[in-house]
């Protein structure tokens, strides 16, 4: 495809997407799920789970093979300035307050998923066609373990603004324990690959690398920052200038991350993380949110649900497997944040709000999927399963938050007004 070919399907795509996203959104929001969601379900229908089997012909002219560079490019532009913003708001006071919590309930949701992955692991690969060939039984315990542990960060995000959590004990908690626990996930994906070869210095790489960043990020570079914040409070607005420097280090600190082999929205998230409070990020967030959050965040939900295949779950063993790995998804993960969360002291409420949005999988879920299957970990049986599993956990999220917390939280008014962002 030459290149103005793939600038007029682009713009085709992209109304699409739009519109796709938008319509399922609302949808969404009428019985009761965050918009977020919806867009997430948009992006798996827009590719072969339903618009690829009803009218494969349209859907492969629409979305081609090679056309799908473009849109990750784009896909990637969007989550990892989505995150930036994430970061922006995150409250640095409440995570200090909150930090003795969100380390146990990271570690808790990390270890047991991985004791429950370690166990099926050898059922699983008794089944054919679920694992490459060449993969050993520890390493695919190890990355079993990251796809049941890891949670939905940049979902986890957006559904703590819609259910007006931003800047509360529990929102900063939850993004807080969301984010230890990723990356830790990311860091064991990076020693699968390394073991199955692409070398130790790929762990190596991608462990020190983010840690180097982060400190950096968190001492030095935000130390740097305050000059930025002070200029913009003696300017009395952010300026073109100064936005376009603000854009500069998102990207620069997007690649970093990338480049180690962490992922992209870590760099935008601690970047954002250790920016100035004050009219810098206000101003940030007013100039940059609209954009990123209606534009460039559906095209990566769509990108993701291009390479889902829910057909894939066709058999009675297939649900067997994919009821069994659901059930210890949500026992490794809801369970053990929060029996975490209340050995650090929280009450019952709280913690189980805490287990309900880190159980949730979400996008970062089907990231992790995709690096596996393209490089022969799993094989597309076992993907489907996973991805099933995400969704269902991630439907699941905002129905049980309110039930165990959100309803009282709300009559308590200790919950924000939910967004409008119709």
């Amino acid at each position: 495809m030459s290149a103005p070919q793939s600038s007029v399907l682009f713009f085709l795509q992209m109304f699409v997407i739009l519109a796709a996203c938008r319509l399922v959104g609302l949808a969404a929001k009428r019985i009761g799920q965050p918009q977020v969601v919806g867009e997430m379900v948009a992006g798996v229908l827009l590719g072969p789970s339903l618009l690829g089997l009803l009218a494969p012909d349209v859907q492969g002219q629409l979305f081609p093979a090679e056309s799908l560079r473009v849109l990750f490019v784009a896909a990637q532009l969007g989550i990892g300035l989505y995150m930036f913003l994430v970061g922006v708001e995150f409250e640095t006071e409440l995570f200090h307050l909150q930090a003795k919590s969100a380390t146990a309930v990271s570690l808790s949701g990390l270890l047991v998923p991985f004791a429950l992955g370690a166990l099926l692991t050898p059922w699983l690969m008794t089944v054919p066609g679920l694992f490459g060939e060449k993969v050993r039984t520890y390493e695919a315990a190890l990355f079993l373990g990251a796809a049941i542990a890891i949670t939905a960060f940049p979902m986890l995000a957006r559904i703590i603004y819609e259910r007006g959590l931003t800047g509360t004990a529990l929102g900063t908690l939850s993004l807080a324990a969301g984010a230890i626990g990723d990356a830790a996930a990311w860091c064991v994906l990076a020693i699968v690959l390394a073991s199955f070869g692409g070398g130790m210095e790929v762990a190596v790489k991608a462990i020190g690398g983010g840690l180097i960043y982060t400190v950096f990020m968190l001492t030095v570079g935000r130390r740097l920052l305050k000059r930025l914040g002070a200029a913009v409070e003696k300017e009395g607005k952010l300026t073109p200038h100064m936005l376009s420097g603000c854009l500069m280090l998102v990207m620069l600190g997007a690649w970093a991350t990338d480049a180690v082999g962490i992922h992209a929205v870590f760099g935008g998230f601690l970047l954002g993380v250790a920016m100035p409070r004050g009219l810098l990020t206000r101003e940030l967030q007013r100039q940059l949110e609209p954009f990123t959050v209606v534009f460039l965040l559906p095209m990566f939900f769509t990108y993701s649900g291009l390479n889902t295949r829910l057909d894939m779950v066709n058999s009675v063993e297939m649900l067997g497997i994919a009821l069994v790995v659901l059930a210890a998804s949500c026992l490794g993960k809801f369970g053990a944040c929060w029996a975490a969360a209340r050995l650090a002291g929280e009450d019952n409420r709280m913690a189980l709000a805490v287990g309900v949005l880190m159980n949730a999988r979400g996008m970062m879920e089907l990231i992790l999927l995709n690096i596996g299957l393209q490089r022969g970990i799993i094989q597309p049986p076992l993907f489907a399963v996973l991805v099933l599993m995400a969704v269902v956990t991630t439907l699941m999220a905002t129905p049980v938050f309110e039930l165990v917390y959100g309803r009282h939280a709300r009559a308590q008014g200790k919950l924000k007004p939910t967004p409008v962002n119709d």
